[in-house]
């Protein structure tokens, strides 16, 4: 009984003295490689977006005309219709974005 006894107790140390294992260093230093490429990618994409949504907003790139008075008169007779959510940029920056009706 008492060598069964000794013979438990020593599997029992011979287990806690084996190493743990975890993740290894190679999968660490791919983790975060892989980490680095998604955030400088996410910087140009998101740099990008910003020049995107500045140029979808420009009056004069969409086809419109930026005048300091009324749409519809002189010297933007063709564009009588006045056009919020475009912006004049620009030396225009504050004017008007008129565009063409139809």
């Amino acid at each position: 009984m008492l060598i069964i006894v000794n013979e438990i107790a020593f599997q029992e140390v011979r287990l806690m003295n084996k190493k743990a294992q975890g993740i290894s260093i190679n999968v660490i230093i791919i983790a975060a490689i892989a980490l680095l490429v998604l955030v400088v990618l996410s910087v140009i994409f998101m740099g990008r977006m910003g020049n995107f949504s500045g140029s979808t907003k420009d009056c004069m790139l969409q086809g419109g005309a930026c005048t300091a008075g009324n749409c519809g008169e002189d010297p933007v007779a063709d564009y009588p219709t006045p056009y919020g959510l475009w912006e004049c940029t620009g030396e225009a920056k504050g004017q008007s974005c008129c565009i063409k009706a139809g």
